[in-house]
């Protein structure tokens, strides 16, 4: 690798290229696996005559230059890297690896975990498959406004997989067949394929996930629903799917799940929605107790999805009537269980809708929500911070020398965790 000095030239180097915004990377494949995020390409910049170059100098459009001092930052405490390139960005990270060993360990370490904890999550970022290629994923930076499109080898490409939970920086993958589950770190290629279930389910099925943060150790539990009230809880520590007992009688069954019902995580419960009767249902993953609420739905409601807040329960639907549709927000009321609308989608967005046949997917579950609004003359991506009550474009996402903007199908908020191990 490299020797005492060079460590310290790296450090410099990559903290360099982090000010300055070094987002595009390439970890090298014969060394530390074959995990690649490539952006968007994008044609080479053109060749600007002296004259405008002269320009941008005298008005101070130039990029600034990050000076280093090597005499300062060479007596950098070796015990302080860690806590430093913890809070570096993500994407820097990689480049770290490639230092030396002793800098590609980390992903296993303690010490470095307890350092990553320590740092205040940004925005989650987004998993999502595109209808143009299901057989590829592709991650969405919210914090950087960015595409990244991951390369994992090690999840099987002869199926379509689709994520459907996350937790803890893992993301849970279930193939088009029914058949399987994966869990899986898109940012680190940490892979495992869950064993095989006891109870074979071919309907639609509602999936969570949450983390087992009371218990030593940590790891993780997956619930899986089927519309006639199967189900199996799936615990890491045991590594096994466990059949708890029946669905109690007072919850109406079937449950007539869809693409509508994608659960979310409130400190361990699951909750999912139902329809006919129209409604919540929730499932405590440490208690094992099942509960139903049934919730009438708001008037004029389309497509619809539940979204989580700061333990809050959000639905974020289209609400369509006549030739006009909006995206509303609305929040459950704890005394009176009933929606209330708390926000929508700017009317002057709302707008480019009408007449317009809608189809929406909401991708988000952590409070920061992705919207994908699509028509046959139309492909827009928004998102939506629950707090700020902040609408923002997201730009199209390309593959790599694509030309053409994808529509998103399906996908899961998730926040990048460089130690979640599957």
């Amino acid at each position: 690798m490299y020797g005492h000095d060079g460590v310290y030239s790296m450090l410099m180097t990559t903290l360099q290229m982090s000010f300055t915004e070094y987002y595009s990377f390439v970890m090298p494949a014969e060394r530390f696996g074959s995990f690649k995020m490539l952006e968007s390409s994008k044609p080479p910049p053109s060749k600007k005559s002296r004259k405008e170059r002269t320009r941008r100098k005298s008005s101070g459009l130039t990029t600034p230059t990050v000076v280093m001092e090597e005499e300062i930052w060479k007596d950098f405490p070796e015990d302080l890297f860690e806590a430093v390139i913890a809070r570096l960005p993500i994407v820097a990270f990689f480049r770290f690896r490639s230092v030396c060993q002793k800098w590609n360990s980390l992903l296993s370490s303690e010490s470095f975990s307890e350092q990553c904890a320590q740092v205040q999550q940004d925005n989650p970022w987004f998993y999502t498959i595109t209808h143009e290629n299901v057989s590829a994923g592709a991650i969405y930076n919210p914090s950087l406004k960015k595409w990244h499109h991951p390369t994992i080898p090690a999840l099987p490409t002869e199926t379509i997989l689709f994520p459907v939970a996350s937790a803890g920086g893992l993301v849970c993958f279930h193939d088009i067949g029914h058949r399987n589950f994966y869990v899986c770190n898109p940012l680190t290629q940490s892979l495992k394929e869950l064993p095989a279930r006891s109870v074979k389910v071919w309907s639609r099925i509602a999936v969570g996930m949450t983390m087992n943060e009371s218990s030593t150790g940590g790891g993780y539990k997956i619930l899986w629903v089927g519309c006639d009230g199967e189900y199996e809880v799936y615990d890491s520590h045991s590594n096994s799917w466990n059949h708890p007992g029946n669905m109690p009688s007072n919850i109406r069954l079937p449950l007539c799940l869809n693409f509508r019902s994608q659960a979310v995580n409130v400190n361990g419960t699951i909750y999912f929605m139902r329809s006919d009767p129209e409604g919540v249902v929730s499932y405590d993953l440490f208690t094992g107790v099942w509960k139903q609420y049934l919730i009438p739905a708001p008037l004029h409601l389309s497509d619809h999805t539940l979204a989580e807040c700061g333990g809050r329960i959000m639905l974020v639907g289209l609400l369509t009537k006549n030739a006009a549709t909006c995206v509303c927000i609305w929040e459950l009321q704890k005394m009176t269980l009933l929606w209330k609308e708390v926000d929508r989608m700017p009317n002057i967005w709302c707008l480019e809708f009408y007449g317009k046949h809608i189809r929406m997917t909401c991708l988000g579950n952590k409070g920061l929500l992705m919207l994908s609004l699509r028509s046959r003359q139309m492909n827009r991506l928004v998102t939506y911070n629950v707090v700020s009550r902040e609408w923002l474009k997201v730009p199209g996402c390309m593959v790599p020398r694509g030309k053409k903007r994808q529509g998103i199908a399906c996908g899961t908020a998730f926040h990048p965790c460089l130690t979640a191990t599957a």
